[in-house]
């Protein structure tokens, strides 16, 4: 909703404060439409002051629609309503009288005011059914007055605004009403099973809401500073009341009237059960990481052993072979130790590839190997097949591509580029350039280029192909699907 307000807002001569208002208030204004069981609409005066845009609404979720339609982007000539021009000119709650509207639903016009100014209205539409209404909802409705007579003086939203939580409350989650000295003045049902699943024996109502939170609290480590704060309605903002047996979050709304603070609304969400996931979530990523740190350490072990074994063999081509299979193990290991640092489903790929590259340098200190580019964040399943065939270019452009007798040859690039689905590697070369015969898909094609082709078409469902490069040596270009 808030680009959806900043693209309207651009087409007005608000100022940038005035802007910066409107769009707290829409972050906030649920709490109001819920709190009132009513549908507001956001009217905002055109540039040329010859009526009123809407540049957003809200549905209650605590009862029924007044207003199923979406207006938003809706053109009002001056004259046409006339609550609306009477609450902007006035700077006053306008009300409908009776006889003016539909019966069944109750009409209200709060300016919105900034520095004195009026510079939006919204328009308040509710159901009329005040015999259907409980001590709950009517506890409900007032408190919607007073942060609509807060809107009407410019002291909602807060300039300070309100601390962001990952499961901000609503209405329905549970509501606390504080008088000014913090006391529980009331409190709906599902608050009241809040405090009681957090451990909480005694009656909630007539106790001080700062001391009862505090108390509650029992976890390991710093107790959050702000709680006292925000359980006793002085300060807007959210904290968390957290022991073994739940986990809440509260978030409070200072009531004020000519700058005084006459109350305070809390709101109050359960979310033992969020946080129990997340902690097993949290208990899942530090297993995974556990056993890619042990498979990076076996398979160093298997690396060392191999290398062991072909310093025993005197057959060159054996020694080649096992030497190959300690560089294929090294460039797995390296991407299993960068999935055990590493949090998340997506791997800085880039990071795996500058150890690929050093692996490589490792092989050949007198070739310059460079990388250039980048691939972002990408899969986890992903990374290990492209790792893989990286290390074989990069290995095969070291061993084939070089020229001895051409110190500019000794050169080798390996180049990604990334957009939102694909990969595309380059493994460039200035050496000697490939034999005129040189088949990647034929039999004689080495045991390199096989893995290769193997692990892009089939694991990374891509493609690869070698070609010269002008001036000199070769180039391959891996094209893969990342996502």
């Amino acid at each position: 909703m808030g680009d959806r307000l900043r693209h309207f807002a651009d087409r007005t001569d608000l100022r940038p404060a005035d802007r910066d208002h409107l769009l707290a208030l829409v972050e906030d204004w649920t709490l109001v439409s819920d709190l009132a069981f009513a549908d507001l609409v956001l009217w905002v005066p055109t540039w040329n002051h010859t009526g009123f845009t809407a540049m957003a609404q809200v549905r209650p979720a605590t009862g029924p629609t007044s207003v199923p339609e979406d207006i938003v982007g809706r053109f009002v000539p001056r004259g046409r309503r006339a609550l609306l021009d009477r609450a902007y000119q006035s700077g006053l709650v306008v009300r409908a009288e009776p006889g003016q509207s539909d019966p069944r639903v109750a009409f209200e016009s709060i300016p919105v005011i900034v520095d004195g100014r009026s510079i939006a209205v919204i328009a308040r539409q509710a159901s009329n059914r005040s015999d259907q209404r409980g001590a709950l909802e009517e506890a409900y409705l007032r408190s919607a007055d007073d942060l609509i007579a807060m809107i009407s003086t410019g002291e909602f939203p807060f300039a300070e605004g309100l601390s962001s939580t990952d499961a901000p409350p609503r209405v329905g989650d549970g509501l606390i009403r504080l008088d000014p000295r913090g006391v529980v003045a009331m409190a709906s049902p599902n608050a009241l099973s809040a405090f009681h699943r957090l451990g909480l024996a005694a009656d909630l109502l007539g106790a001080q809401l700062s001391a009862t939170a505090t108390g509650l609290t029992r976890t390991p480590g710093l107790v959050d500073e702000a709680l006292g704060l925000v359980a006793s309605g002085r300060s807007p903002g959210a904290a968390q009341v957290e022991n073994s047996d739940a986990s809440v979050t509260l978030r409070s709304i200072p009531l004020k009237r000519d700058g005084q603070l006459v109350g305070a609304l809390v709101l109050v969400r359960d979310v033992t059960d969020l946080r129990r996931r997340e902690r097993a979530l949290l208990t899942k990523d530090s297993t995974i990481r556990e056993i890619h740190h042990r498979v990076k350490n076996n398979l160093q072990t298997v690396a060392a052993l191999l290398r062991l074994q072909a310093r025993q063999i005197s057959e060159p081509a054996g020694r080649a072979a096992l030497s190959d299979a300690v560089r294929r193990v090294g460039a797995i290991a390296v991407v299993h130790e960068t999935l055990s640092t590493q949090e998340g489903d997506d791997v800085d790929f880039d990071e795996v590839a500058d150890r690929v590259v050093a692996l490589t340098r490792d092989l050949a200190v007198d070739v310059e190997v460079e990388r250039t580019g980048s691939a972002g964040r990408m899969p986890a399943g992903v990374v290990t097949p492209l790792a893989m065939s990286i290390a074989e270019l990069l290995s095969n452009a070291v061993a084939h591509g070089i020229s001895d007798s051409d110190p500019h040859s000794r050169k080798v690039r390996l180049i990604l580029a990334r957009n939102e689905r694909r990969v595309t590697v380059e493994v460039i070369d200035s050496g000697i350039g490939m034999p005129s015969d040189f088949d990647p898909a034929g039999a004689d094609s080495g045991l390199g280029t096989r893995i290769v082709r193997t692990l892009v078409t089939e694991e990374l469902r891509g493609s690869v192909s070698w070609e010269p490069h002008v001036p000199q040596g070769t180039r391959v270009v891996i094209d893969a699907l990342v996502r």
